[in-house]
Parts: C-alpha cells; structure tokens; sequence
C-alpha cells in the first residue's frame, strides 16, 4: 500500500506484502429534511429509516413503497426484449414438430441455473431438450467449436445458449452453417458485432429498449421460458416456481440487486427457504444451512460456491443434474460429491492465493495501479476467486491467468468500483485471443508470450485511469448514531431494505467514542470478536479479516466503530450482532 493510499486515524496497519488497503469512511450527503417529513407522515416509519429512504433515491411515498415492498406485477413484458418474439416463435415451432432443441450453458451458478430453467420449461411442453455445458479445462469458455460438435452429434435443429454466445461469432456461424437455428440469451457486455443468427437476447446490445438492463443471464432465461410458455398455452406455475434458481442465480452473480432483480431474489429467497426442488434441499442440507434464514448474504457466501464448485473443478452438467433431480436420493448422492469438490477447491484457493502473495511482494505497488499474476499449474477454475482476495488485500484490479503447458493461459479478472475492466481488457486487446465479461469480472484467454507485454499495457491503462485515491476502498456510511440505538426493532426495521447486495448495500451504521468492553479473541480465519458498550447499551461485534487488529485493542479502548446490524443464527438462537466493517481509535 502506498503512503498515499493510506487513511488517517487508523488503528495500526496489516503487515506483509499483501496488506490489505484500510478504507476511507465517506459520510452521507446531508438529506432535503423536508423530504423525510413527508415520507414520515405518509409511510409511518420512523425519521431514521426515512432519512435512509430518501438518501437513496426513494423520496416520492409511492416510490418508496415499491422498494419496501416489491411485488411481482412490477416486472416487466418478456415482449420488450429485442429478437424475443422470433426466439419465441421458432422454440414453439420446435416443440410442436419434434425437433431437438439443445440448451447450452456456461459452467458458473448462472449458467447452470439458466440451463435448468430452459430444461425445465421446454419439457414442461412436451419439448425434446438436450442440456450441454463445456467443460472448463478441456473444452475453454463460451460456446466454442465442443459446443458445436455436441449440437450436431444431438441432431440438434435449435440451439439456445444460455449465458454466453454474445461475443461467439464463429461458433454460431458454423452452428447455422449446419442448419442449426440459434438463440442467443446472455447478459454479458458486447466486445463487437453481434453473431449473425436467428435471435440475440440480451438487454446490453445496441437498439434493446427491454428498461432494465442489469437481469443475469437468468433473469433473461426467466423471461424467454416465461413467454414461451404463455405463448403455447402452457402453465405458468412451474416456471414461476423457479424464481428460486433466478435468486440464487442473480446473487451468485453479483447482478445490482435493484429494479428487477430485487423483484425476483425477494420472492426468490423466499421460495428457497420452502423450495420443492430436490437439488437445492440437498445442497442447504449439506451447506448446514437446513432451518435458518436464508438471505442474500448466506446464499452468495454459504450456497452459491458450493454450486459453482462443481464448474470449477469437475463438469458444471452435474450441477444441472442436481437442480433436476427427480428424487431426495439422487439429489443427496450428487449434494455429497459437491461438497467434497468444494472442500478440494478450498484447498486449491489457499494453495494459489500463497503463489500469489509471493509474486505480489516482489512488486512495487507505488508504481503498479493494475495487476497481472501468472503461475504454472494454476487450476483455471480457482483463479477467480483468488482474483478477488487479491483486489481485497490490495484495493486494485487484478486479472491472474493460469498457464499451461502448451503456451497457453486462461485468465480471470476481477476489478474495484473505480475500474471499468471490460473496457481495459479492450485497450490492451492486441495482447489477447480474447476476453468477455462485465466491467466488473472478465474472463481471458492468451498466448504465454504475450503475458509480459499484456501486464505492462494492462498497468499503463490502470495509471491512466485511477488515482491513489481510487486504490483505497470506500466505506460509505449511512448513519451515524447512538451504540444504544442499534436496537433489534431498528434490525428488524432494516430488513425491509433486504436483499443486500450490489446496487442495495447493507446499511452501514457508525457509533463513535465506543468502548472495548471485552477482551478481544481472535477467531478461527482471522476473525475478531469483541463486546461494544457505550452508556449502558452493549453488543457483541465480530470482524472477519480483523483478527490482526486485536493486539491494539484492549479491554477499555475508546474507538470509533463502523458495522451493519444483523441477527445471528447460533445453535437455533438469534442474537442482536453488529458486524464491524471497520474500528478506528
């Protein structure tokens, strides 16, 4: 961390070449008072949440009522997608002549949701469906020329993708050449021209009026089987029953969870607490998350990467499989599998995050504002994950590229608030085969040679764009009060906000002039655990990430505390929990 980047009034500071960036507290803009007024006479709420409502846009009383309470009927037609009446027309045609219709996929939790949901649709009418997801290490990323194959060896006449295709030209180019119509539903931004094929479903590209443009390739396989279905008379049920996957799917994705999506993982997490699906009851029970409150949080962190395992270390289709299992047996043997692969990557994470530490302490991060990381033997299917420890520990955009032995790499990147990665990756394109994804995750592929020559262009954009003040992350508060006024009614109050994600952060509350009523323990994966108490009030706090800190917080030190309010689940008891996103003295 360079000493520019560095915040003032902090306790100490991480040691080791990978220290992580302490953030800048931003305080709230003030708030037209006025505003929370009327908010407070028409809703009922109190000043506090009102003030909270107003500070993100929500100050006309109907507006405000849409956010707290989100309804179904607030989603929009399928029918505004470009190209969706003719994807429309043609799976129906297809369904009613025979025809064999392949779902492709990508291997991550969207993909293998989106899979399942077309599956599941398309068979619900009476379709012949053949579900295909690449395999990451043999067969590479998008639909490619494996996917090809596989259409013409299903005697596939339509091929929907699903969560990939947008930038897949020549693949979808020889699929027609063989007399296979394609649909192409995806969420990821265009690098180019479009594939020329028979439909593209995608809210990003050029001349789509469809109003929001945030859904995950979920929420667009949602909305084709939705129409599909009420175009052929079908039943809406079943597709409307799957508004469980759509949650998991979109929070595994770190889609905004505003507009739409907020719509969906509402009523989606709901659904999931109670779903019917035989897969994801397997995968909660083996999650150890059988009984307790599933929220956006604990399904992102908890259930998703055991999902995404799968994709990263074996073959995504299993994950379909489990999603589409038509017993508690099947689903529970397919669940255990997953486990053991998560635990593997786990270990293969901790493995490649330490190769990673070790190149990042021989460079200097005063003059490297992006970064490029390479390692022989690197398992492409853990390299993202260990992208994003790297942006968190260093508060810059990191692509990390796992080569082979054939002078090929296969990277992933993962980038800050401040970083458009997608466009970067487009800057520095003479360097790459060719790279996808959002402006905030990216996917590369590139020749060994050019991995020296990508890393300088890739820094040289990064030092164009960002200010040392961009490489420090920003802890932007919401409101700052009393220890005695984080209460459970005021928790209880928050939740109408939920669910927390990108786009709808968790409310971040400040205490000032706290004390350490406790100890501080160090618990297991770095985690401080401490009592808060100020005039009275006291609460139990922990801080993951923070175990460093406990050495300079004694029992009785005076700080400044920044936390979300939160109920814990321990052993079936709740308890009131504030959980520190950052300690100042």
């Amino acid at each position: 961390m360079t000493a520019s980047a560095a915040p003032h009034n902090t306790i100490g500071t991480a040691t080791g070449a990978h220290a992580r960036p302490r953030p800048r507290w931003s305080a709230p803009p003030p708030v037209d008072e006025s505003a929370v007024a009327a908010l407070v006479h028409a809703l009922s709420l109190p000043p506090l949440i009102c003030r909270l409502l107003v500070a993100r846009g929500y100050v006309a009383p109907e507006e405000a009522k849409r956010y707290l309470r989100p309804r179904l009927d607030q989603l929009h037609e399928p029918s505004a997608m470009l190209d969706l009446d003719r994807a429309v027309e043609r799976l129906i045609r297809a369904v009613r002549g025979g025809e064999t219709i392949m779902v492709h996929g990508d291997y991550d939790v969207d993909g293998i949701c989106s899979t399942t949901i077309m599956v599941r649709a398309l068979r619900e009418l009476g379709a012949t469906v053949v579900p295909f997801i690449p395999h990451r290490v043999t067969d590479g990323y998008d639909l490619s020329m494996a996917g090809v194959r596989a259409a013409i060896a299903a005697g596939a006449k339509v091929v929907v993708t699903c969560d990939c295709g947008t930038s897949a030209r020549e693949p979808v180019g020889a699929l027609c050449r063989a007399g296979i119509d394609v649909i192409v539903s995806d969420h990821h931004l265009p690098g180019g021209a479009l594939p020329e094929c028979l439909a593209v479903l995608n809210p990003k590209r050029d001349g789509c009026e469809y109003p929001d443009k945030n859904l995950a390739a979920v929420g667009i396989a949602f909305k084709l089987a939705l129409a599909v279905t009420r175009a052929a008379g079908g039943n809406e049920a079943p597709v409307m029953a799957m508004l469980d996957l759509v949650a998991l799917a979109t929070i595994a994705d770190i889609a905004p969870l505003r507009g739409e999506n907020r719509v969906m993982v509402r009523y989606g997490l709901k659904m999931l607490a109670e779903t019917r699906n035989f897969g994801l009851r397997a995968l909660i029970r083996a999650a150890g998350m059988d009984g307790k409150t599933l929220n956006a949080g604990r399904v992102g962190f908890i259930l998703a990467p055991r999902l995404n395992a799968v994709g990263r270390l074996g073959h995504a289709l299993r994950g379909v499989e489990l999603l589409m299992a038509t017993s508690e047996s099947e689903a529970n043997g397919i669940a255990r599998g997953l486990e053991e692969l998560n635990r593997n990557r786990q270990e293969i994470d901790r493995a490649t995050l330490a190769d990673a530490r070790e190149q990042l302490a021989t460079i200097d991060l005063a003059t490297t504002y992006g970064l490029v990381l390479a390692g022989e033997g690197w398992h492409p299917g853990v390299i993202g994950i260990v992208a994003s420890r790297i942006v968190e520990e260093t508060g810059r955009p990191a692509v990390l590229i796992a080569l082979d032995a054939d002078r090929h790499g296969k990277g992933s990147g993962r980038s800050i608030a401040a970083f458009d990665l997608h466009a970067a990756l487009g800057s520095c394109a003479g360097h790459l085969v060719r790279f996808g994804g959002h402006r905030s995750a990216a996917g590369v592929t590139i020749e060994r040679d050019h991995v020296a020559g990508f890393a300088s262009a890739f820094n040289e954009v990064a030092r164009a764009l960002l200010t040392p003040e961009d490489l420090v992350p920003e802890l932007r508060i919401d409101i700052e009060l009393p220890l005695g006024e984080a209460t459970g009614e005021l928790e209880a109050l928050l939740r109408h906000f939920e669910p927390f994600g990108i786009g709808n952060a968790t409310p971040v509350l400040v205490s000032r002039g706290v004390r350490i009523a406790s100890r501080p323990r160090v618990l297991k994966g770095d985690g401080l655990k401490v009592t808060l108490e100020q005039d009275g009030a006291a609460i139990d706090a922990i801080g993951w990430g923070m175990g460093w800190q406990a050495p300079s917080l004694g029992e009785g030190t005076m700080v400044d505390v920044a936390y979300r309010l939160e109920r814990d689940d321990y052993r079936g008891e709740q308890t009131l929990q504030a959980r520190l996103a950052d300690i100042r003295r």
